[in-house]
């Protein structure tokens, strides 16, 4: 799959969107991702990101709207933008570590800023990263696996004893 550099945010690089859509590079697996992103363009790419890596990407715009969509598809990951209009990622961050059926979801905090205000107040929310844009689609990946791989172990280990 091609796609013209005015097609792909400048904030990511097109070779490495080229590289990373090649066929070979794609792994399977049934991991639900929920994508909380409000600019249409990298919500887009990064969803087809993911998806092209085997994951379920499942996308919302809007903090509130990603506390309901977490309820309803209970992923295994949620990668949320810090800066959105109505409520900001570390409220909704905070709101979902306060409810028993998603507080235990790893969330990545992604964000264009710097440490800062915003970054400790995701933090201290219970964010467990802070990934910053743009976004290094060559270490992504590993980034991803690295914690849906320690949730599998985290939901296996009650079933060993």
């Amino acid at each position: 799959m091609l796609y013209h550099k005015k097609m792909l945010p400048q904030r990511f690089s097109f070779s490495l969107a080229i590289l990373v859509l090649q066929p070979g590079y794609v792994t399977r697996s049934t991991k639900k991702i929920l994508l909380v992103e409000d600019n249409d363009e990298i919500r887009e790419l990064l969803a087809l990101f993911m998806k092209h890596l085997g994951y379920k990407v499942f996308a919302a715009a809007r903090g509130l709207e990603a506390i309901d969509r977490a309820s309803v598809v209970h992923p295994d990951l949620i990668m949320m933008d810090i800066r959105m209009p109505g409520m900001h990622g570390d409220d909704a961050t905070a709101r979902l570590k306060a409810n028993p059926s998603t507080r235990d979801i790893p969330v990545l905090v992604v964000t264009a800023y710097g440490a800062g205000i915003d970054t400790r107040r995701a933090l201290a929310a219970g964010a467990a990263e802070i990934l910053h844009k743009p976004l290094d689609l060559t270490t992504l990946p590993n980034v991803l696996h690295r914690y849906l791989s320690s949730r599998t172990k985290k939901m296996r280990s009650p079933l060993k004893k």
